[in-house]
C-alpha cells in the first residue's frame, strides 16, 4: 500500500503492550509493593493481562487475584505510592520497544504522520520511560491520564492526544479494549497489536484491524485513512 495517504494523518499510540514491552518492570514494581503485604508473587504472565487500566487498577486485580479483600483506601494508596516509587526508580531497566516499533514509526513519520502517545500511564512516568527506550522525540504530545479530561476509554483523552476533534484520517493503535473503545467514541480507527497486554483475545475486541508484526503497521493505517 502506498504510503502518501499518511500525509496529514494523526496517529495516536497506546504505551504498555503497544510501544514498549514493560510488563518485566511493572511485575518488579508489583510485586515490591504486594510482597510485604503477604500477597504471593504475581507472574509475568498474568500481569500482561492486567495492565491496561492504570497501576491502580493493576494493584487491585492482583489483590482479586490471591482471594484477598482489596485493601481500604488508605492503605491502598500506600501501596500504590510504593509502586510507584519502585518502578520509577527502575523505569526501564527490563523494559524495551517491541521489534521493529523504531523503524515503523520512522517510515510514519517520513510518510508526513503527526504521531502522539496516549497512555493510561502517568506523564510522568510515560515521559522518562520513553526517553530511556530512546522514542520520545518521534512524538508531537505524549499525553498520559492528567494531561486530559478523563482517561481511556473516554474519548476526550484521545482528542487531547490528538491536538483536537478526530476524524477519519486518525487511528488509535493499541493493544486492549479501552483503546477500541477510546477510539469508536472519538470517530477515529482503531488497530490493534496481537501480542499486547489484553484481557480478552484481541480478535474480540471489535477493532478496524489487527496487526502481529510492526513492519506491517504503516501499510495497515494507509490503507485505512485512504478510505476516509
Amino acid at each position: 500500500m502506498p504510503l502518501a495517504s499518511l500525509k496529514g494523518a494523526r496517529i495516536a499510540f497506546d504505551l504498555d503492550g503497544t510501544l514498549v514491552d514493560t510488563a518485566p518492570d511493572l511485575v518488579r514494581a508489583l510485586n515490591a509493593a504486594i510482597l510485604p503485604a503477604g500477597l504471593d508473587p504475581v507472574p509475568l504472565a498474568a500481569v500482561r493481562a492486567m495492565v491496561g487500566r492504570g497501576a491502580r487498577a493493576l494493584i487491585q486485580r492482583a489483590h482479586e487475584r490471591a482471594g484477598v479483600p482489596v485493601p481500604d483506601e488508605e492503605t491502598l494508596t500506600a501501596r500504590l505510592e510504593h509502586f510507584l516509587t519502585s518502578y520509577r526508580s527502575g523505569i526501564a531497566d527490563q523494559s524495551a520497544p517491541f521489534d521493529g516499533v523504531e523503524a515503523a514509526l520512522d517510515t510514519l513519520i517520513e510518510a508526513g504522520a503527526q504521531l502522539s502517545v496516549c497512555t493510561n500511564k502517568p506523564t510522568w512516568l510515560a515521559v522518562p520511560l520513553l526517553e530511556a527506550v530512546g522514542l520520545s522525540n518521534r512524538f508531537v504530545r505524549i499525553i498520559g491520564p492528567e494531561d486530559a479530561p478523563a482517561k481511556k476509554p473516554d474519548p476526550r483523552h484521545l482528542e487531547t492526544a490528538l491536538g483536537g476533534p478526530a476524524d477519519r484520517t486518525c487511528v488509535l493503535v493499541g493493544d486492549s479494549e479501552p483503546d477500541v473503545l477510546a477510539a469508536k467514541a472519538a470517530g477515529a480507527w482503531s488497530v490493534i497489536f496481537e501480542d499486547g497486554y489484553s484481557e480478552k483475545p484481541a480478535g474480540a475486541l471489535g477493532a478496524d484491524r489487527l496487526f502481529r508484526r510492526f513492519d506491517e503497521l504503516p501499510g495497515i493505517l494507509a490503507g485505512l485513512v485512504a478510505n476516509a
